[in-house]
């Protein structure tokens, strides 16, 4: 078994099809069907179900898949510091943050870390905290930023900031005169919510089971700008960070009765390895969260 029959082997588990694999694979169609039974003949076990249009994993398949995905996994890190001592890499890092702190928290913070690393590349997806963990468990995102709770042990995270979440409303909202808000009154209202897997959309969950509350969600979506102005115009309120309300004309924040505060981390593979890229960024971040 070598690592480019591992790599045929995982692209082809993903893919489940021989001809769109070997396309992505840029070889052959026989040349990838070769491969896979080499590499079936020397494990003396069968990896796949074949049948005419569509193949899928045999018990056996599926137990060695997580195993070579580690072993491709592990192969890039090797690589990406081989290059790092020889001085061929400028630099990259690949960044998972949720919408809010996308928007509200890291542009500044990007464009101070890219003004000190100018030849550094910088990628960022907007994600749910739960495809920020499993980008990250999956080797796609160096570093991530999600709620320090219940964090995966295959992850290590450390604390960045603390937030609080709140009530929004229009200004001229009802409710907008109150100092705080109930969750019992809050829920009674028409919502604009993220979809789930979202920590916005986590918190809100996880209180309606605790108190036992039934939510009114009129929209979900995960365009931020679009839960903004549907709060401004009235058709529904929401609970976002305050540091979103502290930029936003139009929207009131209220403090919910019993408070509620988000401990925000930033994460990466326990396994993985940190490019001199990622560990500068890691400390440029902490040093600007408050």
């Amino acid at each position: 078994m070598d690592s480019r029959q591992l790599y045929y082997f995982v692209t082809l588990a993903e893919i489940g099809n021989f001809t769109h694999a070997a396309k992505q694979l840029h070889i052959a169609q026989p040349a990838l069907s070769i491969a896979i039974k080499k590499l079936e003949n020397s494990l003396e076990l069968d990896l796949f179900h074949r049948n005419d249009r569509k193949i899928s994993l045999t018990p056996e398949g599926e137990t060695l898949l997580p195993h070579a995905q580690r072993v491709l996994q592990q192969i890039n890190d090797a690589k990406v510091a081989m290059a790092e001592l020889k001085g061929l890499e400028k630099g990259e890092v690949r960044l998972g943050v949720p919408s809010m702190l996308g928007s509200y928290f890291f542009p500044e913070i990007l464009m101070g870390f890219k003004s000190r690393y100018p030849n550094l590349k910088l990628t960022m997806v907007e994600a749910g905290t739960q495809s920020i963990r499993s980008m990250l468990i999956n080797g796609e995102l160096d570093l991530g930023v999600i709620i320090n709770d219940d964090v995966p042990a295959s992850l290590e995270a450390e604390h960045l900031l603390r937030s609080q979440m709140v009530a929004v409303v229009s200004k001229s909202h009802p409710l907008g005169t109150h100092r705080t808000i109930d969750f019992e009154t809050f829920f009674a209202q028409e919502l604009v919510m993220f979809k789930k897997g979202y920590f916005h959309r986590e918190f809100i969950d996880h209180v309606c089971e605790q108190y036992q509350l039934i939510p009114h969600i009129s929209f979900e979506t995960n365009l931020l700008p679009m839960i903004l102005n549907i709060v401004r115009r009235d058709f529904a309120i929401t609970a976002l960070l305050e540091m979103v309300t502290e930029h936003e004309a139009g929207v009131k924040a209220i403090p919910f009765a019993q408070p509620v505060f988000l401990d925000i981390a930033i994460a990466w593979r326990k396994d993985g390895y940190l490019s001199r890229a990622d560990r500068a960024f890691k400390e440029y971040v902490k040093k600007c969260c408050p």
